[in-house]
């Protein structure tokens, strides 16, 4: 694992020099490539995020092979599988901190999420943008052929600096190796627990997850899937209005807004001020999530039926 995990201060692409602290610690897994400025900087630079920055130090995770300048794999070599990368943290971690709290996107999302089954006691709580907890199959590619990613499209600039940093930074070689083990992924085996019966014996997520998605995100489906097989007293679900894929980019306001609820919400900054959040509910057979998280956040459902808890849906306007 030497080389998998380094702080970093946000804004900085260069790893901190200081430890972390034993606490408030969050571990944030890209999708591919050390992304930092483009993929996150967005997010840990805006105005209303400085204030959680202030608070928690943030560990950098790449995948193997994914750090820039990475040397190229020699022929033969045989990529761990996304169940491997998750085993692969906890050694690192333990010698740092006590728990973190996760934010991955796609096959971040996915490996901070099986870090999380296998090891309950560490993570604290998860951020997880854009995740698919089921295995490849042809709805993924149906959903990149008829789904357009309209929002990011539009944005060439982002687009350009993708593009760059995927042909430059990292071997072509190593690219190709994290994608195919991610497509490659098998089923995350989580089960919704039962209301009434004891919690922690489902096979399940047992801290509190905020889920992101962009309404016009083609993972959309896959995050509703996702949240039909959590704890709905334990979970959040975010749309997006008006954003599709990568909302910590293309909307980094608004995600600042709500991941600082979410924050608040494990029991941390109390005091930090929420000035453009908009929440609203909705209800729906099939997806059930909540804003109430087992440190006492309150519930705001007014008139909800505690026995069939409503889809807790927090919709973002500017």
């Amino acid at each position: 694992a030497d080389g998998l995990v380094s702080e970093h201060k946000p804004g900085s692409s260069s790893p901190c020099d200081s430890n972390p602290p034993a606490a408030r610690l969050f571990v944030v897994w890209f999708p591919a490539a050390r992304f930092l400025t483009s993929c996150f900087n967005s997010l840990f630079n805006y105005e209303d995020m400085q204030e959680v920055t202030q608070n928690f130090s943030v560990l950098h995770v790449d995948a193997p092979g994914q750090q820039e300048n990475a040397p190229t794999f020699p022929p033969g070599y045989q990529y761990p599988s996304l169940e491997q990368l998750a085993e692969m943290l906890p050694p690192v971690l333990v010698q740092l901190v006590k728990s973190v709290i996760g934010i991955g996107v796609g096959a971040g999302a996915h490996i901070l999420t099986r870090l999380a089954l296998n090891e309950p006691s560490l993570v604290e709580g998860l951020v997880l943008i854009d995740i698919d907890p089921c295995a490849k199959g042809w709805v993924d590619w149906a959903a990149s052929k008829v789904t357009p990613n309209h929002r990011l499209a539009e944005n060439q600039e982002i687009v350009q600096t993708y593009r760059l940093h995927m042909s430059q930074d990292v071997p072509q070689e190593n690219l190709a190796m994290f994608y195919s083990s991610y497509e490659s992924r098998s089923e995350l085996q989580m089960e919704r627990p039962v209301p009434g019966l004891d919690q922690n014996t489902s096979s399940t997520l047992r801290c509190p997850t905020l889920l992101v998605v962009g309404d016009t995100s083609p993972a959309v489906d896959a995050v509703v899937e996702c949240n039909s097989r959590l704890n709905p007293t334990r979970t959040t679900l975010l749309k997006m209005a008006d954003c599709g894929g990568l909302p910590q980019v293309v909307q980094p306001g608004k995600l600042a807004e709500a991941f600082k609820y979410f924050v608040q919400g494990m029991g941390y900054m109390p005091t930090a001020g929420m000035t453009r959040l908009v929440r609203s509910r909705t209800h729906s057979a099939s997806s059930a999530g909540s804003s109430e998280g087992p440190r006492g956040r309150s519930s705001v459902l007014e008139g909800a039926d505690p026995q069939n808890p409503a889809v807790q849906t927090i919709e973002m306007t500017a």
